[in-house]
């Protein structure tokens, strides 16, 4: 059995039934939940509770700007910062550097400057080894935020499909801290995981987030005070909210919303949309063509920030390497699918020159000339 098909603790109500995808009632979710969440039962579930307890302390900054400090400037702000800053960050440290290794850092300064950039959200070991097993069995029994199995299926997932498994062998949690040892983070022994049941040791993990967010709301507050301080602190819980909901919609909500020479990836329901591609590089069905790719906004309209941040680094010699798949997918992808379109046209000329421009001018790609069909 591969190593990703045990990596993960398996849910109460396990992953699948009769040979297929085995979907938990309501009632069953919240109660995988709050099981995870009781920390003072069992230690080893001590990570879940804390990253939504990270996330659910944001409600006080969040109600003191509300009540307190409400402007539409400082909204304006907040949203700014979540879903841009925060959002784009997220793409290019946890996506493409922490999981998929997209881009390697020239050095361990450059490493911690980017980390901690932001507000503080997310545990790597969270987000890292769970997505590794969603890249392996994307939509299967097995895959953690299953889109089929329903919005609070993936949107609790975090605490009761994400957690490693608490019985992994020492050869097997050598593995899976190697899946982690290029994040930096302090890392259990194989003892001490047999004692907390996770790859990070929570008093690190914990002054870790103390120290970042000591950090931030000092910035913060030197450039704004506690109004300033409290909407991004605030705006940074809805963001942590918001987060868990990305999978569903971004595999279509467990429907078929692929479109033909947009979403080239046809092994899952993964799609391109708008909102999160234009304001933090994730065009997800792109990524999942290319996981190991630091690009995934090919066409024209894909603006890709992550990517224009990790280019930018590299200017600034703070990355030394990155993987662009741009090439492999204009030969393997958009110029068939080119010439299959251009193959169905009309042969009236007139058709065809009208049909060239529109493709200039709407698969224009990024970084490179503009492209018309073969």
């Amino acid at each position: 059995m591969p190593l990703l098909a045990r990596v993960l603790e398996v849910p109460s109500y396990g992953w699948e039934r009769r040979g297929g995808l085995y979907v938990p009632s309501t009632r069953e979710l919240l109660a995988e939940f709050f099981s995870r969440t009781c920390f003072w039962r069992n230690r080893k579930y001590w990570l879940a509770a804390f990253s939504w307890s990270a996330t659910l302390v944001q409600i006080l900054p969040l109600t003191l700007f509300i009540a307190e400090y409400f402007s539409v400037s400082l909204c304006l702000f907040g949203f700014v910062y979540s879903m841009g800053i925060m959002g784009a960050h997220g793409t290019v440290y946890y996506h493409r550097y922490s999981t998929h290794r997209a881009f390697q850092f020239k050095n361990q300064f450059w490493r911690f400057l980017i980390k901690h950039m932001v507000i503080k959200m997310v545990p790597e070991e969270q987000y890292v080894v769970s997505h590794h097993v969603h890249h392996w069995i994307a939509e299967q029994p097995g895959d953690p935020y299953n889109v089929h199995g329903g919005w609070l299926y993936c949107f609790l997932a975090d605490a009761i499909h994400q957690p490693i498994a608490t019985n992994l062998s020492r050869e097997d949690y050598a593995r899976v801290t190697g899946m982690l040892s290029h994040t930096g983070i302090y890392m259990n022994s194989y003892e001490q995981y047999q004692k907390w049941g996770s790859v990070s040791h929570p008093v690190a993990t914990f002054f870790t987030f103390c120290l970042n967010w000591a950090f931030w709301y000092s910035i913060f507050y030197t450039l704004g005070g506690h109004p300033l301080a409290c909407t991004l602190f605030g705006w940074a819980g809805a963001w942590g909210i918001g987060i868990r909901t990305f999978n569903y919609d971004g595999h279509g909500r467990g429907k078929d919303r692929r479109k033909k020479g947009i979403d080239f990836h046809r092994a899952d329901l993964s799609i391109n949309q708008l909102w999160p591609g234009l304001i933090t590089g994730e065009w997800h069905n792109n990524h999942h063509l290319y996981p190991h790719g630091a690009r995934a906004g090919f066409l024209g309209y894909q603006f890709d920030s992550a990517w224009w941040i990790i280019r930018g680094l590299a200017a600034l010699g703070g990355i030394s390497s990155y993987r662009d798949c741009l090439n492999d997918f204009l030969e393997k992808y958009y110029r068939p699918h080119c010439r299959k379109v251009a193959e169905v046209l009309p042969s009236s000329q007139p058709v065809k020159r009208r049909a060239r421009r529109i493709s200039r001018k709407f698969f224009r790609v990024n970084g490179s000339p503009r492209l018309a069909p073969p």
